[in-house]
């Protein structure tokens, strides 16, 4: 038993007609009534009661008809899913990111996205860098949306930038530094720092090791946080001073001062990850489109990731 028969039985049930349902195929009719008998010859049922004035249906051949209609609408519906798969507009997205760097590049990328295919379930996960990497290896993230990755963490990950900010200082409006207009690096060195935890964040920790790394200084590390939330806390409390990126403005708001860092020409790229063996669905190649597109980095040509081996 083929699909075919089982469409050949249903034209004829419908139309009760050989004649008609010959044509509504596009079949020769002797063909037609061959592969029906074929089907009741194959089930060991009479599905049709045939004779000089037509068709009608047998009670099995009724209770046939409308179990082979759910069958093949589910077999249309079953093949135009996979076809929309195919194009990208089907199926589930699991994307990761980190809450601060990526909170002016995903709302309009993920409105974008929901508008163009509706169909994919997007699914987001919000976790460390090092959570972000490990997905990406395990293929439980097919895309992450992050800062660039370096060290031991850049192994085996393709990085594609989409924005870069540079750092600042934020701090509370009683701390000493709030009159300078800027605050040089060699300033910082010599103040307690509010950070994220080095156990979740360590890609953070090595931004710190970076900047500091030209005037041969460590950073006075006075409090770690496991988030952005407590970062404003601990600062607004006076146990120290942090150093940003000028993003974690629209996350801070006015609750914190922002002064730009000098002496340091380090900045946070921001921008789309994926495991350079990992497998990118359509969909998940269309939101990269998207947000090359929101964050004005598409191009007539798509960028080449950097890859890292």
């Amino acid at each position: 038993m083929e699909l075919r028969h089982l469409r050949y039985f249903l034209a004829v049930g419908e139309a009760l007609n050989f004649t008609k349902a010959a044509a509504k195929l596009r079949v020769a009719q002797p063909s037609l009534s061959r592969q029906v008998q074929d089907l009741e010859d194959e089930i060991g049922v009479d599905l049709l009661r045939r004779s000089p004035r037509g068709v009608t249906l047998t009670a099995e051949g009724k209770l046939f008809l409308g179990e082979v209609r759910e069958l093949l609408k589910h077999a249309d519906e079953s093949v135009e899913k996979v076809r929309a798969l195919a194009r990208g507009e089907y199926g589930e997205l699991h994307v990761g990111y980190v809450t601060v760097p990526t909170v002016e590049i995903l709302p309009p990328a993920l409105a974008a996205f929901q508008k163009v295919v509706p169909r994919v379930k997007m699914l987001l996960h919000d976790l460390s860098s090092d959570g972000l990497i490990a997905g990406l290896h395990n293929a439980t993230l097919e895309l992450a949306v992050m800062v660039k990755p370096t060290g031991e963490q850049a192994t085996g990950i393709e990085f594609e930038p989409l924005r870069s900010y540079p750092w600042c200082v934020a701090l509370h409006a009683a701390h000493p530094f709030a009159r300078l207009k800027s605050i040089a690096l060699e300033k910082v060195a010599g103040q307690p720092l509010v950070v994220f935890r080095r156990k979740d964040y360590s890609e953070y920790h090595r931004f710190l090791d970076r900047i500091f790394a030209p005037i041969s200084a460590k950073p006075r590390i006075a409090v770690e946080c496991d988030s952005a939330s407590s970062l404003i806390i601990e600062v607004e409390a006076g146990h120290g001073i942090l150093l940003a990126a000028t993003i974690f403005k629209l996350i801070a708001g006015k609750r914190l001062l922002y002064r730009p860092l000098t002496g340091t020409t380090e900045a946070l790229s921001v921008g789309i990850a994926r495991a350079t063996k990992g497998d990118v669905t359509p969909a998940g190649e269309k939101f990269c489109e998207i947000l090359r597109k929101t964050s004005g980095t598409a191009t007539a040509t798509k960028p080449k990731p950097a890859r890292f081996v």
